[in-house]
């Protein structure tokens, strides 16, 4: 199972992108030296330092015919990713 769930592209991190940060959803059990590794490992870059962020996720109701259901969307963690001056990370290489 790998660590980076999926990279997020959002207006605010595109805007830290420019920065030399990028931001990824990762898993909810990774530490920052698993993200670090893998970030190295899969981009070929050299990251500075990790942010991590938890998130709750958010509750959702439905109205049906019989009674409202209720539930809660999947928590996630969040890890906003510093690379070294100079180097950049590119989403869209494989596309």
């Amino acid at each position: 199972m790998s660590v980076l769930i999926k990279p997020l592209v959002t207006e605010k991190v595109s805007d830290l992108n420019e920065k030399g940060k990028y931001g990824f959803v990762v898993d909810i059990n990774a530490n920052k030296i698993q993200i670090k590794a893998e970030v190295e490992k899969t981009y070929g870059v050299n990251v500075e330092s990790i942010n991590t962020m938890k998130y709750l996720g958010k509750q959702k109701s439905r109205y049906t015919k019989s009674r409202i259901l209720t539930g809660r969307k999947p928590s996630f963690k969040k890890a906003i990713v510093t690379v070294a001056e100079g180097e950049v990370i590119d989403f869209y290489s494989e596309i």
